[in-house]
């Protein structure tokens, strides 16, 4: 590895927690609204689409202070502290108004923190392969916290109703907070300029926009799988019980993944057609969901998620920051996360909301109808990234070169 053990520890469950975080309350949320609290589509839409909001918003903000004023782990510190408590908070909501303003709350700060962990790691490991060896507890974390969600169920006899998930996240926000501590201390460079005007400039590269157009399509299609794909299973005849950890099983695949794909890919392939493969694997998930059927076959195929998130989404990420400038590295994660899990998912959210009430009659669902809809809008993603996507890495200046060899070391507290 490229850097000291203590500092791949710190990053490993800075990593671990971020995700863990997130993986405790999503995939299983949609079942409690469209359940217990009889939600329609709509309103499930809606408040799922408060973190895509937020995305738009928060990361920006929060890229701009991380690389002007304020070390990376105090801003990931505060905002998952108070993240905790407004989680708590979301757990007795039961009226439609209610929860939307709280989990919007949250979400502001939990936005803040995706992309900084990010930023923390691309400051401290340069190398993929030290990369890989972080982002693999990403999807360890979802698959031990749907396994862990779905043990539970089953020992007190419960078939969960969304809100054991809201508290396992809130616990798991203040070991996050608290575990910040151990992260480098990475000095904002303080030049007075507004990185994210600087990270903005990158669209005027053709590939780069293209890039970013066709990652704001595709991943926003991910919100048909969050929020239908509980509801989905339970219809397919899955015990609700079971689906939590029947869709940890795409973050099981998602660490093997990264730890033996990852590097291999993108040293074969390149950026190119590794993200065309990744998105490509969605399209896959998309048929056999259009299918309805086997179980099994379904229950399979989220090992297709898995692999679509590291060879797009991941791969999306490790691409941004390789065409960045360090001065601006936090104001690029943070762009790519506005664009894919910001716009993306909003406008995925909204879309899913509409189809999935234009499909239902008396509360049932013609999931074939549904699913059409994503399986469309990624195979022109696809075909996008095949046809007008080069994916080559501009050649940096030997001056940038020189400065990125004397940047500041990051210091551990």
């Amino acid at each position: 590895m490229s850097v000291p053990l203590d500092v791949y520890l710190a990053l490993s469950v800075a990593m671990f927690l971020e995700y863990a975080v997130w993986g405790a309350w999503a995939p299983v949320l949609a079942a409690r609204l469209l359940g217990p609290l009889k939600f329609t589509g709509k309103q499930t839409g809606w408040i799922y689409a408060t973190l895509p909001l937020a995305c738009i918003i928060s990361p920006l903000i929060a890229g701009q202070i991380a690389d002007q004023w304020l070390a990376v782990k105090w801003i990931l510190m505060a905002a998952h502290l108070a993240g905790a408590v407004l989680l708590f908070l979301a757990a007795s909501q039961t009226k439609f108004w209610h929860l939307l303003g709280v989990m919007f709350a949250y979400s502001m700060c939990y936005a803040a923190t995706m992309p900084l962990v990010n930023a923390a790691l691309f400051a401290s490991a340069k190398d993929v392969e030290t990369q890989g060896k972080v982002f693999i507890w990403a999807p360890v974390a979802w698959a031990l916290v749907g396994w862990s969600l779905s043990g539970w169920r089953w020992i007190s006899k419960s078939e969960g109703d969304g809100k054991d998930g809201l508290y396992l996240a809130a616990i798991l926000s203040v070991v996050m907070g608290l575990s910040c501590l151990l992260l480098p201390t990475n000095e904002p460079a303080g030049s007075g300029e507004i990185p994210i005007v600087k990270a903005f400039t990158m669209l005027e590269e053709p590939d780069f926009l293209v890039f970013m157009l066709i990652s704001l399509a595709v991943a926003g299609m991910m919100q048909f799988y969050f929020v239908g794909s509980p509801r989905f299973m339970i219809d397919a005849g899955i015990p609700a019980k079971s689906t939590p950890g029947a869709m940890a099983i795409a973050q099981a695949v998602q660490a093997i993944a990264t730890f033996f794909l990852l590097g291999l890919c993108l040293e074969k392939l390149g950026f190119k057609w590794t993200l065309t493969i990744g998105a490509g694997c969605w399209l896959l998930q998309y048929c056999i969901y259009v299918a309805t059927k086997p179980r099994w076959l379904i229950v399979a195929g989220q090992s297709l998620h898995g692999l679509a998130y590291v060879l797009f989404i991941i791969v999306g990420q490790i691409y941004a920051a390789e065409v960045s400038k360090p001065e601006i590295r936090s104001s690029m994660q943070a762009l790519i996360f506005a664009a894919t899990t910001g716009v993306g998912l909003f406008l995925g959210t909204q879309l899913t909301g509409i189809v999935m009430d234009r499909f239902a009659v008396d509360g049932k669902f013609d999931w074939r109808k549904v699913w059409l809809v994503p399986w469309t809008v990624i195979l022109v993603g696809v075909l996008a990234l095949v046809v007008v996507f080069k994916g080559e890495i501009p050649k940096q200046p030997p001056a940038e070169k020189a400065k990125a060899g004397t940047e500041t070391p990051a210091k551990t507290e």
